[in-house]
């Protein structure tokens, strides 16, 4: 209980948006509150605000005005709890990991000018990171498994600085910061899993990816909990992110979805230090009240620790609230002014002629005015407010802390406008940052930036150890994982898929669909599977899957679904397996990534398949693939309603011919372009082995049209190649058709994918009946893997010049096959230009360049010349062009198959 004070003491300031009718009943109603809050408690005062507000909300009694609260801490120092730990000692730590991780830049400045690194972002996050290492963070050892941090990519610096200190890194490596060519030796300059796999869990420095992927794991972790896989109930997610960070969409744009469901199970720390890259955040406004209003809103917790220690006195005499209303009327810009100016500045321009405020300073000294500190900088508040934070049930929380960039790192640091970019220091700086660090170095060493440690067998770094140890071992830590632990569907799950459909006709989407529905209920990884859709799951066929496994929601069903009376109606239950995002790409991936890293996150690994509108995936959350590859997930994406033609009657935004090519950027990501229902079967398949019985690391994407049409039977290996039938699938180009055209003249080799395949095999019809030119029909599944194997036996070649040299699948593939060749999809040339060079003769490939619009299917493909009759007149071209055939036979063969030689070209709209 906190001692009792007057009501003249806590007389709070006038309200100003509106003028007071009756002073003295206000003044009962505070007094009477004041009186509560003395007594029994500020939790008691906070319940009957609570239940003062509810009674408001039902009867138009809610204040108006911003969700703010005053510019003050949270917790107030009435209601602090005695900090946990050894304040010395920690101070001695965190003197040692200041000065490596400031050391560790320089010095990689100093040998490689321009290599880069940050000082500024860790100085003004050091004691967060270090409150909560030492009293938050769960290792991967703790009870029930660790935590996951997201943690601020800056801030990479400091927590090398740590690791060097526990062992785990060794002054080698923190030499080769930023320089990883050498494998094994460097360090990333940022959190990334790829190239350190047993150290960083998450990518994070792209900027606005680590809140909403921290989000959409803190949801993952309750999806696994619900769902039988793990209990996840003592894991937490946190996110570390700077204020300036905030700026991103995706920063921000998923707050209501954490508090919808009730994500106690997340925290976000955000270092308000009130610094862009280039200057202030905010500079004529408040970014932690603008950031309060923006969480409140959304429904989350929101804890402040904004003053260090000191101002608690200055407070204490500051009766009237003379102080925190100055306090709400500075921007930040000002505050940034006051960093580095004199005391007497301060004092001047923060009393702003305020004599209540001048009486609340006036005790202290330019000395101790100068040593105020923001409560970033206070590793008390710090526990104060992150303790407050965890302890709340059932909403996120977000703690905004207030700090100082480039904190003790000297007067051309210190909140400037230019910390950011800042790289070295000079000896003298140097010298004095030892100083103020008070590190038991010499001069030279201090100016040769000469890494410190205390010892092994110091108080110091025993301290670090047994704080980890209590906590569950040291951080971070990335698991390797198990995935090989699957036990993987038979073979018989995907030989039906070779017999094709008969007479009956289907798209690849349907056809992928009853693949996928098999897969749900394999016995060995039925409840892995994690279908994942962002609300086109009727567009896409999926809506089977609804009654079959439900779609997952925390609260079940609470309401009566309107097509209860449907066998496939929209069905949401607490172990639901569907996870239905809504209109949200970026959400949708996020999931996708959480569980396809689930593997090493909780050693559980999981399959997901996120199926989404092809135009709106690579496009637009590339970024977010990027860092999924970074993360080394593992699964399926499926680009539905692919082609540019192929979708039609949706217009230029919905018409994909470019994913494939955004694809094939991705290093680890194997992209298909599969046009019947043997090839999917045998792509998935062959994802399955690699990502779940080889542990690779690597993803897949694979088109998936709405073209319906009957699905062929395999072709034998005999017809598909040297290689056979399943090579060829995977490696990207098999024979599908022969001509049966006997001793034809000319000859062409027709490449086809996806639904444009059905064009090729129609033009093989026209060149045969019409020219008696003979085309064998292959099918391209991936140009991309084409492109890669040549290269790869390329590079080896070179390396290997007095070996003998390696073919190329392509190569091998083509052997002794007379051109023209000619290549047709329903992507950009520049798709099937990937293979040009390797293949042994006159190579034209087809596509649709330009923009996309709305028609039929017919028209599209006469438009970006893709339809059958096209595809056969710039076969006869070919020939042409090899002086196989006069012009005079070509110009007429055009009228032949209808064609307009005058008709615009698809680039020219």
């Amino acid at each position: 209980m906190s001692t009792p004070t007057t009501t003249r003491e806590l007389k709070p300031p006038a309200a100003v948006n509106q003028p007071d009718i009756d002073p003295v009943e206000t003044q009962d109603w505070v007094d009477s509150l004041i009186a509560v809050r003395d007594f029994h408690g500020a939790h008691r005062a906070r319940f009957l605000l609570e239940r003062l507000g509810e009674w408001a909300k039902g009867n138009d009694a809610l204040p108006r005005g911003p969700l703010t609260t005053d510019y003050v801490n949270t917790v107030p120092a009435s209601e602090e709890p005695a900090y946990p730990g050894d304040e010395e000692l920690e101070q001695r730590l965190q003197a040692a990991l200041r000065w490596n991780a400031a050391a560790m830049v320089v010095r990689a400045n100093t040998a490689f000018p321009g290599v880069g690194g940050h000082m500024s972002t860790y100085a003004s996050a050091a004691q967060i990171y270090e409150v909560c290492f030492h009293h938050f963070f769960r290792g991967p050892e703790a009870p029930g498994g660790g935590d996951q941090i997201y943690y601020q990519g800056h801030a990479s610096p400091g927590i090398y600085a740590r690791a060097f200190l526990e062992g785990r890194l060794g002054e080698e490596q923190l030499e080769h910061f930023r320089r990883e060519v050498e494998r094994g030796k460097g360090l990333s300059s940022y959190p990334h899993p790829r190239l350190m796999s047993e150290f960083w869990q998450f990518p994070t420095v792209s900027m606005g990816l680590a809140p909403i992927n921290a989000i959409y794991q803190a949801r993952f972790n309750r999806y696994l909990q619900a769902r039988g896989v793990k209990d996840t109930s003592q894991q937490r997610v946190w996110a570390f992110l700077g204020d300036g960070e905030t700026d991103e969409p995706e920063s921000l744009g998923a707050l209501s979805i954490a508090a919808r469901e009730g994500l106690d199970n997340l925290t976000f720390v955000v270092n308000c230090n009130l610094q862009r890259l280039d200057g202030p955040v905010r500079g004529n406004g408040n970014i932690v009240q603008e950031l309060e209003s923006v969480f409140r809103g959304a429904g989350w917790n929101v804890v402040k620790v904004l003053w260090g220690r000191g101002w608690d006195e200055i407070f204490a005499r500051d009766p009237e609230g003379a102080v925190r209303a100055r306090m709400r009327e500075i921007v930040d810009g000002q505050w940034q002014k006051y960093i580095g100016s004199s005391p007497s500045y301060f004092r001047e321009h923060f009393t702003a002629g305020d004599e209540r405020i001048a009486k609340a300073l006036a005790p202290l000294s330019d000395e101790e005015l100068d040593a105020l500190t923001r409560g970033g900088h206070d590793v008390r508040k710090l526990y104060a407010g992150l303790r407050a934070a965890v302890e709340t049930k059932g909403q996120p929380s977000v703690v905004l802390v207030q700090s100082v960039k480039g904190w003790l790192l000297g007067e051309s640091f210190e909140g400037t406008n230019v910390t950011h970019q800042m790289k070295k220091l000079t000896g003298e700086e140097l010298v004095k940052l030892r100083d103020r660090l008070a590190l038991p170095l010499s001069d030279e060493q201090a100016q040769q930036a000469e890494y410190f440690h205390p010892g092994a067998d110091s108080a110091e770094v025993r301290y670090l150890a047994e704080r980890r140890a209590a906590l569950g071992g040291s951080l971070p830590a990335r698991s390797r994982g198990n995935a090989s632990s699957l036990a993987l569907p038979e073979p018989k799950t995907y030989e039906e898929f070779d017999a094709g459909s008969g007479e009956n006709e289907l798209s690849t989407t349907m056809a992928f669909v009853r693949l996928l529905a098999k897969l749900i209920r394999d016995k060995g990884i039925g409840s892995r599977v994690v279908p994942i859709v962002p609300d086109e799951a009727r567009t896409f066929g999926m809506e089977t899957l609804f009654r079959q496994v439900g779609i997952y929601s925390p609260s079940g069903q609470l309401y009566e679904p309107i097509d209860k009376e449907m066998l496939l109606y929209y069905k949401e239950s607490k172990n639901g397996q569907v996870l239905q995002e809504g209109i949200n790409e970026a959400g949708s991936i996020a999931s996708f990534t959480a569980a396809s890293t689930s593997y090493s996150v909780h050693g559980e690994p999981m399959v997901p398949f996120y199926a989404f509108y092809s135009m709106f995936g690579f496009q637009r959350v590339g970024d977010q693939i990027w860092a999924l590859g970074d993360s080394l997930g593992r699964g399926f994406l499926l680009g539905a309603t692919a082609g540019r033609t192929t979708l039609n009657g949706e217009g230029l935004q919905h018409e994909d011919g470019h994913s494939l090519l955004h694809a094939s950027t991705v290093p680890n990501c194997q992209a298909y372009d599969p046009a019947f229902a043997y090839e999917i079967a045998a792509i998935v398949r062959d994802g399955m082995q690699r990502m779940y019985a080889d542990d690779e690391s690597v993803f897949y994407y694979l088109t998936l049209q709405n073209e319906n049409y009957p699905m062929p039977a395999a072709p034998s290996d005999e017809v598909a190649g040297p290689e056979g039938l399943r090579a060829g699938i995977l490696k990207g180009l098999y024979r599908f058709k022969r001509s049966e055209l006997a001793n034809a003249k000319h000859r062409v080799q027709l490449f086809g994918s996806a639904s444009i395949l059905m064009q090729v095999l129609e033009a093989q019809k026209l060149l045969a009946e019409k020219f008696g030119v003979a085309a064998d029909v292959w099918s391209a599944t991936s140009y991309t893997q084409l492109r890669r194997e040549a290269l790869e036996c390329e590079r080896w070649n070179r390396w290997h010049p007095e070996s003998t040299p390696r073919v190329p699948y392509l190569t091998r593939a083509l052997e002794g096959v007379s051109g023209p060749f000619l290549a047709a999809s329903d992507y950009m040339k520049t798709l099937a230009d990937q293979i040009a060079r390797w293949i042994p003769g006159r190579f034209v490939p087809l596509g649709t360049d330009g923009f996309g619009m709305s028609d039929t299917r017919e028209a599209l493909r006469r438009h970006f010349e893709v339809d059958a009759a096209s595809i056969a007149y710039a076969a006869l071209d070919a020939l042409r062009a090899e002086g196989k055939l006069d012009a005079k036979t070509v110009a007429a063969a055009a009228k032949t198959l209808g064609l307009d030689p005058e008709k615009l070209a698809p680039m020219a709209i």
